[in-house]
């Protein structure tokens, strides 16, 4: 494959990335809108760190005054946390009562400055401010067009994409919400987008609901976010969840508007089921579900259809402590901690030299002897892509003097890529694609290994409709009949 990008795939970039065994985080977003006119860029950047968990690649603030110079936007956006990019003087610049924000984790491709998010356009109508959590599936195709037409692209996301559409769109529309409707009609895949005009807060959820899109209220101040979690840290009250489909609009004029004409059947949603599984934080609800019950629910499950013999239940931090505590409670096996996770290491860390051997299992993750020396072990983990991470932890434990180990997966078997966000690589790196269950039992070096079966997901989610295309090869919507993610397809997760 040419990575140095091709007029057939613009988005094919000059390095892969090394993600390890682990699937990464989705992009997180957040507007704000003050109706009495007060700033808003210290909510929005409280509401980032809420929402860090999202992405920890790069973040952005933009933010305007409605009663400044119409279209005047400042924005400022960098590599890094939300509290290594922001301090009390950048945030001090950042003046204006509308604002929106984004956290950025980029699945693959390029991590660089100029593809952080929010992005800002300004054009004939004025200035257009944008975040995105998603990923299109024919923004290859629709970024050619608009490279046929003339149009000069600054980031390799596609989420520039749907931006140029917003601003084409608005041209020949009466309004912006009206433009943005516009836009998403032409574009597939998944999308939470955050939108600000001169005057306005938008907010959009495709029409499957693959991401999050929630809506909040504080006195005068309106809140967009992508998990309720980002709320709660505001003080703000949770008003509702935006619908697949729906795009709502916030003005002084009329405060909140929906718009439900892309709204589809509840049967034809699809949300991603790993932003229950493991994207969201678990004091989030998604949809009207409990993320926490959901991973509680999955370990129920799991010590139903997958029982053993065991000490000590233990999940593999964070995602997997839940439902080994729902292993726990409906096995009567006593749940206890075995890892000790070190918090100030983020996605990315400075890796020493060889010689020292260290990898980035044993910097993030330590067991702790005493807890597990000669008991045996169920360990509870949220996923399993290539196996590598999963087989050093068992390595781990065993070596801290661990009887037996039984891992235990709170998802299905990975047997398919994803075209809509969640980091899951083609299927022949997928270990449970290439291997029988006591084969990736043997790479693990575990002594047994059970996964949640696929038709518990719905239940495990009350009932929702869902994605489990990564599982079962049946999406939702039609996937591109070549895989263009390859290894370096830059999309917003």
């Amino acid at each position: 494959m040419d990575r140095k990008g091709t007029a057939q795939n613009p988005f094919i970039m000059d390095e892969p990335k090394d993600n390890g065994d682990k699937m990464d985080e989705a992009c997180g977003v957040i507007g704000a809108y003050d109706l009495e006119g007060h700033n808003v860029a210290s909510d929005i950047y409280y509401g980032l760190f809420a929402l860090q968990h999202r992405g920890q690649e790069s973040c952005g603030i933009a933010v305007s005054k409605t009663d400044g110079p119409k279209g005047k936007v400042v924005s400022y956006k960098d590599m890094g946390l939300v509290n290594e990019v922001f301090n009390p003087e950048v945030l001090g610049r950042l003046e204006g009562d509308i604002g929106i924000g984004h956290v950025r984790y980029s699945t693959a491709g390029a991590s660089s400055r100029e593809n952080a998010q929010p992005l800002v356009l300004n054009y004939v109508k004025g200035t257009l401010a944008l975040a995105h959590n998603g990923n299109l599936i024919n923004a290859a195709e629709l970024r050619r067009e608009l490279e046929y037409t003339g149009a000069i692209f600054q980031t390799t996301i596609d989420s520039e994409v749907i931006a140029y559409h917003v601003a084409r769109e608005r041209l020949r529309s009466k309004t912006v919400e009206e433009a943005v409707l516009r836009a998403v009609k032409k574009i597939k895949g998944a999308y939470s987008l955050v939108v600000m005009s001169p005057r306005k807060l938008i907010g959009a959820r495709d029409p499957f609901g693959f991401k999050p899109l929630c809506i909040g209220k504080r006195g005068h101040v309106y809140i967009l976010a992508s998990e309720t979690c980002a709320l709660e840290t505001l003080g703000a009250e949770y008003v509702r969840d935006v619908r697949p489909g729906e795009i709502v609009t916030i003005s002084p004029e009329n405060g909140l508007r929906s718009d439900t004409t892309l709204c589809p059947p509840k049967e034809k949603e699809a949300r991603c089921v790993f932003e229950y599984i493991y994207f969201a934080r678990p004091d989030s609800h998604f949809d009207g579900v409990s993320v926490y019950n959901s991973r509680i629910n999955a370990g129920r499950f799991l010590a139903q259809d997958s029982p053993v013999e065991a000490d000590l239940v233990v999940g593999v931090p964070e995602s997997g402590n839940a439902a080994a505590l729902g292993y726990s409670m409906e096995s009567g096996i006593p749940y206890g901690i075995a890892f000790m996770k070190n918090s100030y290491v983020g996605r990315t860390f400075i890796k020493p030299k060889q010689s020292y051997r260290a990898d980035g299992v044993r910097v993030k993750l330590n067991v702790i002897k005493e807890a597990v020396s000669g008991k045996r072990i169920i360990m509870i983990d949220d996923s399993i892509v290539r196996g590598t991470t999963s087989g050093k932890i068992v390595s781990m434990l065993k070596k801290a003097g661990a009887a037996q180990v039984h891992v235990r997966i709170s998802s299905p078997p990975f047997l398919w890529p994803c075209y809509f966000g969640t980091d899951i690589p083609e299927r022949e790196q997928l270990i449970a694609y290439n291997n029988s269950l006591e084969e990736i039992r043997d790479i693990l070096g575990a002594d047994s290994l059970g996964y949640l079966k696929a038709e518990r997901l719905e239940e495990m989610v009350d009932g929702l409709s869902i994605c489990k295309g990564c599982f079962t090869g049946k999406y939702p919507l039609e996937p591109p009949e070549e895989d263009i993610r390859g290894d370096y397809f830059d999309r917003e997760g």
